[in-house]
């Protein structure tokens, strides 16, 4: 009897650290998208010019596209933050389709 009630728990506790990861894995994802570094915070810096009032914007985080695959398929993109060095991989979605 002992013996289920510790399975159950254990396994439920196993199912509740993937969803956690999973969490933090797709934050961590959107972070990125977004502009900011998970690990060290650093955002996207603007600078306006005085003078002539245009607005520069300085990337912290660099993308690059390693792998595309294709019209339905997934892009696989390497994100790099350029204050800490932090880089991480990610599948994007390819949900717009070819425009043939």
């Amino acid at each position: 009897m002992y013996t289920i009630f510790a399975t159950l728990i254990l396994f439920l506790l196993v199912i509740a650290s993937i969803l956690l990861y999973l969490k933090q894995k797709n934050h961590s994802k959107d972070l990125l998208e977004s502009g900011t570094c998970p690990r060290c915070g650093a955002t996207t810096k603007k600078f306006t010019d005085e003078n002539s009032g245009t607005t520069f914007k300085v990337d912290v985080i660099k993308q690059k596209v390693l792998k595309n695959h294709g019209c339905s398929g997934v892009t696989e993109v390497e994100f790099r933050c350029n204050s800490c060095g932090y880089k991480e991989l990610h599948n994007i979605s390819n949900s717009c389709g070819c425009s043939l």
